[in-house]
């Protein structure tokens, strides 16, 4: 027989500091597999930098392994891989890796963001993209984390762009789904090889617009 006090001090308790004592979290660390939608060469400057970081801040606690575009899965598989739980998060903006939700009709190049780059976190802190993009998410089992911005813009017209209506009739060449959004606000989506763009804008007859200030997404299929 024993009483309840020795009990506690001798069994219980005592498994408790053993427990905290040396945390399963210790002896396991936390390890994710992250594909971004960049190569090599652009991936080194907007994912590398930051897990970098993040590994560093963890100290072994956690780490997450990058991949660049198509290491593990297509690019275009990124979303139904992190689904399967085939890897654990993505960067990548909606379009590219097929995000099945209605914001994907923003593409990769967010149509009201191409004049600053800060644009982007001010529309998704301070205007509640979050928590669309948080809800849209979670409709399909994937927690959307953060939305970032890197991309340089090039907007070139010989009219200046001061409202919606200014835009109406402009012949802009873009993203393929920031082409179809804008087209409900009278744009004229173009498509041209990548290499004549540079000719094509120079007469000013109508409007590039590349690379806007981008919702690149980093999504996890973790717990909600």
């Amino acid at each position: 027989m024993t009483t309840r006090r020795k009990f506690l001090t001798s069994g219980v308790m005592a498994a408790g500091a053993s427990t905290l004592a040396a945390p399963a979290l210790a002896q396991a660390p936390i390890k994710w597999r992250l594909q971004t939608y960049a190569g090599a060469a652009l991936g080194a400057e907007v994912i590398k930098p930051a897990i970098d970081q993040f590994n560093a801040i963890a100290e072994g606690q956690m780490e997450i392994e990058l991949y660049y575009a198509d290491q593990l899965v297509p690019t275009s598989e990124l979303f139904q891989a992190m689904q399967r739980g085939t890897i654990d998060a993505v960067q990548s903006d909606d379009d590219s890796m097929a995000s099945p939700t209605d914001v994907t009709v923003f593409g990769g190049y967010f149509p009201f963001a191409s004049r600053y780059s800060l644009d982007v976190p001010v529309l998704f802190n301070q205007y509640g993209l979050n928590e669309i993009w948080d809800e849209e998410y979670a409709k399909v089992g994937v927690k959307h984390i953060s939305a970032g911005a890197w991309d340089p813009c090039h907007f070139a017209t010989k009219d200046p762009i001061n409202s919606l209506e200014d835009l109406k009739g402009k012949r802009i060449f873009t993203f393929p789904t920031a082409g179809r959004f804008l087209s409900q606000f009278g744009v004229v989506p173009v498509t041209l090889p990548w290499e004549d763009i540079e000719v094509a804008v120079q007469p000013e007859s109508w409007t590039a617009l590349h690379g806007p200030a981008s919702p690149r997404s980093i999504p996890w299929a973790g717990p909600m």
